[in-house]
């Protein structure tokens, strides 16, 4: 999904002649990911946040919904989807997601300038050299207009890295990897079959007790099913229900007060963290009433996050590692939650007492039986022993990547062309733009990373913990950030060297320089966020005259006139940084930047 968001925005932002390379190593995850693709996701695995929260595009926060709606070809739903009309508070399945990136890539692709093209090709990256301004991407088995098995090289100006999640190693199941009663990626076809097809009455073990538990337990009780399910994970937490009206929304709460005058260790810290998360909260519900319950700690969660550098800035790294380790899982419940459609029937059934039960603790192994079942062993506050007909277990999602198992990012850590996240040890090292760091912390070549492989870089440089380090929201950002960061490289109409002089702009005194300047601002994001090629071009054109505005004012204010390259870099970046505000919700940047109605034409 990754790559399908950069490619669609390298599509939409392209002013000179460039060819888009996508290259998937699983065809079947094409514009989906593990999380999306149509085979392995059933029709009750929904998102769990709102319809209406799903647009790939942050600046119109309607269009999967419109999209679902009005666009979708529904040949083959279910009944329960078939005649559905999807709200923007309300539920959706996740397998129709790849549809819509397909729809929206082959879109971009149709209205992208002349010599502005995309090709999708089937294939691996498992190495790449990088030099000289270049980079090689060695691909293997890949598709047209290569054919037949073997290595090719490709030859780059620009890579976008957009690899996905990385899946962990699973210890505790080493022994029972290939048995028939354990589900290893219940996210793919076959493991979804062979859920479907266990009987009614079988006892369930599921590793785990968040997200990918509650899909495989809804999937289990939605078609009847009888039999107790265990859930089982170390920190016993469970998912919390989103209102049935919920919007996100962004509100202005006073500034935590996490550290004294100087770092006073983690348990300090922790204890200085519950004390302001239950001021905060006490504060969300006196002077925010409206806010629901079990909504007031996203609330809380996302006000903190412009704050959350500067204190995590204080903290060691080893205790930041242990930090994230530790409350890693709490602090992802506490920023999101789900729909109903995920929770109810998962919820119920662990009300009544029976058909599912909730154990707290750490599984230690997972040995065959001679009766075809799995035993779990299972460590905690009272060690205990569960024996299964199948155990399911979730993705399992590694975030270190000195320990993931893909052969390019083996590669790129072997060659020093990515290091691993010091500070967090989560993900790799990467710039502001999102531009691969080597060992020296100086750019590695031109390489830019977008979604999980980031995630240490947002919890430090964002404060964004839990899964918004490199969820949908995340990607939505990075994919906007990393196609106009390569443009800037690549495109003769910027000059990315122009950032001593921005301030000559930005700063100006003269009021008539610093009105000229937000147009040609608002211009630039009108023109980014425009989907036609025809209002881009009318855009870009009243755009180029804008310029033209700022230079004449600069010139009347005294100051020499910026050149044009340097100009037109200062103005995108802006526009760039206004489509990435993250101060906002996506409905309040909408109407914020004006795209409701194009800006009105300079009559002076």
């Amino acid at each position: 999904m990754g790559g399908t968001a950069t490619a669609i925005r390298l599509l939409q932002f392209a002013r000179e002649p460039l060819q888009v390379v996508v290259i998937e190593r699983r065809p079947e995850y094409r514009s989906a990911g593990v999380a999306y693709h149509p085979a392995g996701n059933h029709w009750h695995h929904v998102f769990n946040i709102q319809a209406g929260r799903m647009s790939m595009f942050r600046e119109d926060v309607d269009d999967f919904v419109a999209w679902a709606n009005g666009e979708a070809d529904r040949t083959g739903w279910p009944s329960e989807w078939s005649g559905f009309t999807f709200t923007e508070s309300g539920p959706a399945p996740r397998r129709l997601y790849a549809a819509y990136l397909a729809t929206r890539l082959a879109e971009a692709a149709r209205e992208a300038p002349d010599g502005v093209t995309l090709l999708e090709v089937d294939g691996e990256a498992v190495d790449m050299a990088v030099g000289a301004g270049r980079a090689q991407v060695v691909v293997e088995s890949h598709s047209p207009p290569h054919t037949g098995p073997g290595r090719t090289t490709l030859h780059a100006d620009h890579v976008v890295l957009a690899t996905g999640l990385e899946e962990r190693d699973l210890p505790f199941a080493a022994g029972v990897r290939d048995h028939p009663s354990f589900v290893r990626h219940p996210y793919s076809e076959a493991e979804i079959e062979r859920v479907l097809a266990l009987r009614q009455d079988a006892v369930v073990a599921i590793v785990g007790t968040l997200l990918s538990a509650y899909d495989s337990a809804s999937l289990l009780l939605r078609r009847g099913h009888t039999g107790p399910i265990h859930m089982i994970s170390r920190s016993g937490l469970t998912l919390r229900t989103y209102p049935s009206d919920h919007r996100h929304h962004v509100l202005g709460l006073p500034t935590p007060r996490l550290h004294a005058d100087g770092y006073e260790g983690r348990d300090e810290l922790v204890r200085r963290f519950r004390d302001e998360w239950e001021r905060a909260c006490a504060i969300v519900a006196r002077e925010h009433p409206a806010v629901a319950p079990a909504v007031v700690t996203e609330r809380v969660a996302k006000s903190w996050e412009p704050h959350l550098p500067e204190i995590l800035a204080r903290v060691p790294s080893p205790d930041l590692h242990a930090l994230l380790d530790r409350y890693g899982s709490l602090l992802a419940t506490l920023r999101v939650s789900a729909v109903a459609y995920i929770t109810e029937f998962v919820d119920a059934a662990i009300e009544d007492g029976g058909r599912i039960v909730l154990t707290t603790g750490k599984v230690d192994e997972i040995v065959g039986t001679e009766a075809g079942t799995l035993r779990l062993s299972v460590s905690g506050a009272a060690a205990q022993t569960i024996e299964a007909d199948l155990v399911i277990s979730n993705f399992g999602r590694e975030t270190d990547y000195e320990r993931v198992g893909s052969a390019l990012w083996t590669n790129l850590l072997r060659k020093g062309i990515a290091v691993r996240h010091r500070r967090t040890g989560r993900g790799v090292e990467v710039d502001g733009c999102g531009v691969l760091l080597g060992p020296t912390g100086a750019r590695s070549g031109p390489v830019t990373v977008v979604g999980g492989p980031r995630e240490g870089d947002e919890i430090v440089r964002y404060g964004r913990v839990g899964a918004f380090a490199f969820n949908l929201a995340a990607i939505k950002n990075h994919s906007v950030g990393v196609a106009a960061t390569v443009l800037h490289q690549l495109e003769s109409c910027y000059d990315e060297q122009a950032d001593d002089v921005a301030k000559t702009v930005t700063d100006a005194e003269d009021r008539q320089v610093r009105a000229a300047f937000a147009r040609s601002v608002l211009l630039d994001v009108h023109r980014m966020a425009a989907r036609r090629r025809r209002d881009r071009e009318a855009l870009t054109t009243r755009l180029e005259e804008s310029l033209d505005a700022v230079r004449g004012a600069m010139t009347g204010y005294g100051e020499a006139p910026m050149a044009d390259r340097a100009l037109r870099f200062v103005v995108n970046t802006a526009a760039m940084t206004r489509l990435n505000d993250l101060s906002v919700t996506p409905r309040g940047l909408r109407s914020l930047l004006g795209l409701d109605a194009p800006p009105e034409p300079d009559t002076r």
